[in-house]
């Protein structure tokens, strides 16, 4: 049967070419498709984690659900260096997070100051690399704040002016001080930009008695694929009355966010393969109803039903696995140099910032088991494809078959 498959997918060539070429082009257009959806939203999310939330962060139990200095981390530093001993962390920064009031000459607005260590934010975080104006932190900054453009809109405030803030320290005493805006940043969410500034640890520390004391810490970490083992193992150094939480819940909206698009991206890919599916089956339906005579021989000199059946599977599998095995390698070439050298669209940062994008970059991803199953997909339709024409053929009798004009 694979002999007289080979020979007839040789005689009608046209068929042939035209199914290669449609299934090349759908395995192609599949994994570059796939390859791009998951590149983006892989990009979306490193660069969102880069921008100012971690993949992990760590907290005292009680804090993101009520807050207020009775849940603050104690004993930061015996924290940091277990936190050196895990394996897959690639970083980590304690913060101080407070609310209080600030005021410029005429006007006032609630905000979130945090104290950060420049440093480690730098390598840590993208907070340096939205600078717009003026220049970030550094551990001798002291009164400094940097401070997000739209909250400075509100305040009606520029680069260098004086600001005084109004909060509670760690002890829930009053704490007041003067800062000068230093350095403005823009993220893109209207909302982070509005209501964030910082300043350095080692002044707000002494501000807030806060040495050794932090909100929470972020940690990153080298593979996002790991980080549900990474935190457990974290977990397991720490006490019980703190708390690991990871990316999927810190970030519960964008993970939510990136199903939807996904869905969406599958129901528009559906519709191409819908359409690709039945040109072929209507290709094929096409050249088996003109060879009803031919099979009717074949049926008449001994050919049972079943020998059809493997017959035209064998033509429909020699086709598809020439195109796959052309159009595999090609894909995952290009989703692979891609992944390398990312597709650069000049703006794109800025139309996609409130969703945490901060670079004009878009990876494609590389990944074999994603390669694997859009292969097998297309594998899968092409034998759906036939089966209509299987049963076509097999409904006439070898006689009423070899007699069908």
């Amino acid at each position: 049967m694979f002999s007289l498959a080979l020979k007839n997918i040789l005689f009608y060539r046209s068929r042939s070419i035209t199914t290669v070429l449609l299934t090349f082009i759908a395995t192609l257009f599949f994994i570059v498709y796939v390859a791009m959806m998951d590149g983006s939203h892989n990009s979306m999310l490193h660069n969102a984690l880069k921008v100012y939330t971690g993949a992990i962060e760590i907290y005292k139990k009680g804090y993101r659900d009520i807050g207020g200095n009775e849940y603050l981390l104690e004993d930061v530093n015996s924290i940091e260096e277990k936190l050196k001993t895990i394996k897959g962390v690639s970083g980590f920064t304690s913060r101080y997070e407070t609310y209080g009031l600030l005021s410029s000459k005429k006007y006032s607005s609630a905000v979130m100051v945090v104290g950060i260590e420049p440093l480690k934010e730098k390598k840590f975080s993208q907070l340096e690399v939205a600078l717009i104006e003026g220049q970030f932190l550094d551990s001798n900054s002291k009164n400094c704040l940097y401070a997000g453009v739209d909250l400075l809109k509100k305040l009606h405030i520029v680069l260098g002016d004086e600001v005084s803030f109004v909060g509670a320290a760690s002890d829930n005493s009053f704490a007041a001080d003067i800062f000068k805006v230093c350095g403005i940043f823009k993220t893109g969410s209207f909302e982070f930009d509005a209501s964030a500034s910082f300043v350095t640890r080692r002044y707000f520390d002494d501000l807030m008695y806060a040495k050794n004391f932090a909100s929470y810490l972020s940690v990153s970490v080298d593979n996002l694929d790991d980080v549900e083992v990474i935190s457990k193992n974290i977990q397991s150094l720490l006490v019980d009355d703190v708390e690991v939480v990871t990316w999927k819940i810190l970030m519960c909206s964008m993970v939510q966010m990136m199903q939807v698009d996904s869905i969406f991206g599958y129901i528009s890919i559906s519709l191409f393969f819908v359409v690709i599916f039945f040109v072929i089956m209507i290709f094929g339906f096409i050249n088996v109803s003109s060879r009803v005579r031919e099979f009717g021989t074949l049926r008449c000199i001994g050919l049972s039903k079943g020998n059809i059946r493997l017959l035209l599977m064998y033509e429909i599998f020699i086709l598809s696995t020439l195109a796959i095995v052309l159009a595999t390698p090609l894909g995952a070439y290009i989703a692979y140099y891609f992944s390398l050298h990312p597709i650069i669209i000049e703006g794109m940062s800025e139309t996609y910032k409130e969703y945490g994008v901060v670079s004009d970059a878009l990876p494609l991803s590389f990944d074999g088991f994603t390669i694997f199953w859009n292969v097998s997909v297309i594998y899968l339709l092409n034998f759906l494809s036939v089966i209509y024409p299987i049963i076509y053929i097999n409904s006439f009798q070898p006689i009423e078959a070899t007699k069908h004009v």
